[in-house]
């Protein structure tokens, strides 16, 4: 993996029937109040994901500036937001629930009470013993709170960034191969089988499950990586039921966790690397693209379950739009971090209730 580079979790893509009532509740609730772009246009690169036609859609990716990931959020505006036609289950192939870190728990699930959040059950302790918890969102995404590291700012908002997400395989094999070798996930934090109390309070977290959680040996490096900061994915295996497809007779876009994003660097060689892996990609826009004020390049590939994976090679970043300070990545060194202060600068995009 010497020749192109993974900086880490870029974004989870989450699909809602309503954009701006949902940047304002993961604002207030969950701190994502940068709003790195926005893009109201056509989707027409995705057609093996849209039925093979273009889809209108309206996207914000939107940061919490303490650490972590962000959230890609995005709605259909050329048919209307598909839910699934099932009761979704933890353990059925996709993704389940974004992770996102806090430093206390306790604090975050305080606040999220007083803000009269939904929350699944109380506070837990995973196989490692770190505490989390979990809540539903207003469109029933769920999502779970725990206690991480790799910090980038101190704000006041209980809560940081997306640092992983779960994911429901139906070989678990399989699945760990793909996300050590494609995407760096070379450290196991646990591999338990069995029912766990944590999950009791989740859609079928009463039934039993091979439970592998993946972390990366090395620290991300790259342009964002020091924002970014670590990440975990945890795969769950249902061992006493047959899982669904949690996207199955849907598109790209409709209502759930859409893909998880990874911000890379070197896109021709992770081309060559999944080629190489049996795991080419499904959709590449080649050259560039233009999302907003931002461009560059994006591919997708599949787990092996058909989880949708997406790879952004930034080309040009919106600093200070307000400003007109764009940022060329171009001929940036690929291994170097961005200044701190000019990470800081996005706090430029913040939005104000």
């Amino acid at each position: 993996m010497d020749d192109h580079i993974i900086s880490g979790i870029q974004q989870i893509g989450t699909g809602i029937p309503d954009l701006s009532g949902a940047f304002r509740w993961y604002r207030k609730k969950l701190g994502f109040d940068i709003r790195v772009f926005e893009d109201d246009g056509e989707a027409a690169l995705m057609l093996p994901y849209t039925g093979g036609k273009p889809r209108a859609r309206h996207a914000i990716l939107a940061l919490n500036l303490q650490g972590g990931g962000g959230l890609e959020i995005w709605q259909s505006n050329s048919r209307p937001t598909v839910p699934p036609d099932f009761q979704v289950q933890l353990g059925d192939l996709g993704i389940f629930w974004t992770r996102i870190k806090t430093r206390d728990v306790r604090a975050a699930f305080t606040f999220l009470e007083a803000q009269g959040a939904e929350l699944l059950g109380g506070v837990e302790a995973d196989p490692t013993g770190t505490a989390h918890c979990f809540l539903r969102d207003p469109f029933g995404l769920i999502f779970q709170l725990i206690e991480g590291d790799g910090w980038f700012t101190r704000g006041r908002h209980p809560v940081g960034g997306v640092a992983g997400c779960a994911i429901g395989t139906g070989d678990m094999e399989r699945s760990r191969k793909f996300y050590d070798r494609i995407l760096g996930y070379d450290r196991l934090l646990y591999d338990e089988s069995g029912v766990f109390a944590d999950l009791a309070h989740l859609p079928g977290g009463g039934g039993k499950f091979r439970r592998v959680a993946l972390a990366h040996s090395r620290p991300r490096r790259g342009a964002f990586a020091p924002v970014l900061g670590p990440s975990t994915i945890e795969l769950f295996q249902a061992l006493d039921r047959k899982p669904g497809k949690i996207f199955a007779g849907r598109y790209w876009g409709d209502l759930g966790f859409i893909h998880v994003c990874f911000d890379v660097k070197g896109m021709d060689a992770l081309k060559d690397h999944c080629d190489r892996s049996g795991y080419p990609f499904t959709v590449d826009s080649g050259s560039g693209f233009g999302m907003g004020d931002s461009a560059g390049r994006f591919a997708y590939t599949e787990d092996p379950d058909g989880t949708l994976v997406e790879f952004v090679e930034a080309h040009k970043l919106a600093v200070v739009k307000k400003w007109g300070w764009y940022l060329d990545l171009s001929r940036r060194p690929p291994h170097k971090p961005l200044p701190r202060w000019m990470l800081r600068t996005l706090a430029f995009n913040r939005v104000k209730d």
